[in-house]
């Protein structure tokens, strides 16, 4: 199949994936430490996403060092609530904003997956240069990776992650989540984000468990 013809499906697949996303909620796990500084700490809270596709967070509880809240996690969040900011579409992971080049094909947890190298056309908060893959069966997406091509706060200076979903009654479900951002203030900080206990208003998926 031509890279074309899969980028078709693809952009129709996420398309429906954000019609399906407003008003979706999910519970959020933040585990984030400072090597260098031996601190560690743990955020639970509830992820929402509004029927204009912005997130925000109701935090449900939280232990370990508060400077690790503070300038790590707390900076993170309210990165990723600064480049919700921009319009939607403008940062979906599409043609329209990105430049998109075959890699070959590729297998994660079992499944098939198209692996596209993804550039932006324009170095705008919450876009990405790296790799997505994409799932041959579904077209829909089941990994990114890269880095923010434009740092979302000036206390951290990169951010890299690797992203991953899990396929439910067609859709791609976050799953897991490993960043390593270079901050400004208090060096190199690693991020692990699980998410479970995802669900849609119409409950057509029910809970998801993150298995």
């Amino acid at each position: 199949m031509a890279p074309e013809v899969i980028l078709d499906h693809y952009c129709a697949a996420e398309n429906d994936q954000r019609q399906l996303f407003k008003g979706a909620s999910m519970e959020v796990r933040i585990d984030a430490s400072l090597p260098s500084l031996k601190k560690s700490g743990r955020l639970r809270a509830l992820r929402r996403i509004s029927s204009l596709g912005r997130i925000t967070y109701q935090i449900l509880g939280f232990e370990g060092d508060n400077s690790v809240k503070k300038d790590v996690i707390a900076r993170y969040l309210t990165a990723e609530a600064e480049a919700q900011k921009e319009q939607p579409d403008s940062m979906a992971v599409t043609p329209a904003n990105y430049k998109f080049k075959y890699r070959g094909r590729g297998q994660i947890d079992g499944r098939n997956a198209h692996v596209f190298q993804v550039t932006p056309r324009a170095k705008r908060q919450g876009l990405y240069k790296g790799e997505i893959w994409i799932d041959a069966a579904t077209y829909l997406r089941v990994r990114e990776s890269g880095y923010l091509v434009k740092t979302p706060s000036v206390f951290l200076k990169r951010v890299a992650f690797v992203r991953k979903y899990a396929i439910r009654d067609g859709i791609s479900v976050p799953l897991h989540t490993e960043s390593v951002v270079e901050t400004r203030l208090v060096g190199k900080a690693e991020l692990n984000i699980d998410f479970t206990n995802f669900s849609v208003p119409d409950g057509e998926l029910g809970d998801y468990d993150g298995q």
